[in-house]
């Protein structure tokens, strides 16, 4: 086992260290059971993305953004760019957000507080009201006031959380793109991008974290764009579609189990919905998601393929599904059970989709 995953780390290296890289390649590697992603699997986005010139642009845009920018605070105390990610599983270490950054912003932490978000903000909160009744009368009205966990409260000047620097990246992306902002949902798929760039293992890579996850996002957002853009749903590119796709390639894959769903009225809206549009982000651990993304991202179909991931999910789990009724399906769809292990899932998806272990389509 080890001596293949030296071979695969060495193959991986050595295709890097060209200095003309092979596209085709690379893919082949990501795309083959590359597991190892924190170890090699970004390389290839710094290849593309790690430029002196785009760190630059990106502190300008920073710096000029948050100068001008007026921001309000709403809802339980967080801002419209939500961070809501940081408790959920996504992250192997819950507390890896909350720690200090190890290359914050100088220029934000050392501004007096001028150009930190949570300091220019409009503090508000959720008050709700419990109501008991006794009788025909109202007799007591309790107020609630919900507020934002204090463990991701920002640090002391000179200092700042990875979720402040996450939350910054959303706040320009949103700025810079008006006409679609920020949308729920976007915080799962920037958070494995930050998270991975920010512990590469080559420290030095550490310190330019941020501008290269933004660039990143952004190009990872123009691809997947019209996921997010309600107006959209209908159109081929929008989410509607993609669901539609996939409930297509489940009927050709599995009759038995389509009918069972279809039977019981369970459609993909119900399951599919965030897979799709989170890229499974949601779905599973920290690790698997980036060993999906390694061959999702690999393939020049991605979208295709990830229709097949989604339903290689379903039809791995095709027994229960059969065997159960609506309310155990959705919980089971809803919650993927852990006990399906990725390779496996991938595997599936190869199956399905005709493709060889490289990700290459078997008949042209």
């Amino acid at each position: 086992m080890m001596s293949s995953y030296r071979m695969r780390v060495k193959a991986f290296e050595d295709t890097l260290s060209q200095n003309l890289i092979d596209i085709k390649t690379l893919r082949k590697l990501c795309f083959n059971e590359i597991s190892f992603f924190q170890q090699a699997a970004e390389y290839p986005c710094k290849a593309v993305v790690t430029s002196g010139g785009r760190k630059r642009l990106h502190r300008r845009v920073t710096h000029s953004t948050l100068s001008s920018a007026n921001v309000q605070r709403r809802g339980l105390g967080v801002t419209k760019v939500s961070l809501f990610f940081l408790k959920r599983r996504l992250c192997p270490e819950i507390s890896f957000f909350q720690q200090a950054a190890e290359y914050p912003c100088k220029a934000v932490v050392t501004s007096g507080g001028r150009k930190r978000l949570h300091r220019r903000v409009t503090h508000s909160t959720l008050s709700s009201a419990n109501v008991q009744r006794r009788g025909l009368g109202v007799t007591k009205i309790a107020l609630v006031v919900r507020k934002a966990a204090e463990d991701y409260a920002p640090l002391e000047e000179g200092r700042e959380a990875h979720w402040e620097v996450v939350e910054r990246l959303l706040f320009l992306y949103a700025k810079m793109n008006p006409g679609q902002g920020y949308v729920q949902g976007m915080n799962e798929i920037i958070g494995p991008i930050y998270y991975t760039f920010a512990t590469d293992p080559v420290l030095e890579n550490r310190e330019h974290a941020e501008a290269d996850c933004f660039f990143v996002f952004t190009n990872l957002m123009g691809e997947i764009r019209d996921f997010f853009i309600k107006s959209l749903d209908e159109t081929e590119s929008g989410i509607n579609r993609l669901m539609s796709k996939l409930n297509q390639t489940m009927k050709q894959k599995d009759l038995e189990v389509w009918e069972k769903l279809y039977a019981i009225e369970l459609h993909p809206q119900y399951y599919s919905f965030r897979w799709l549009t989170l890229l499974l982000s949601q779905e599973f651990p920290l690790p698997d998601v980036l060993r999906i993304w390694d061959s999702l991202f690999a393939d020049e179909l991605r979208f295709s393929f990830l229709n097949h991931i989604c339903c290689a999910m379903i039809l791995l789990v095709r027994e229960d599904i059969l065997a159960g009724d609506f309310p155990s399906i959705v919980k089971l769809l809803q919650h993927y059970p852990s006990s399906v292990d990725i390779p496996t899932v991938i595997s599936k998806a190869v199956e399905l989709a005709g493709r060889d272990v490289h990700g290459s389509l078997l008949h042209r």
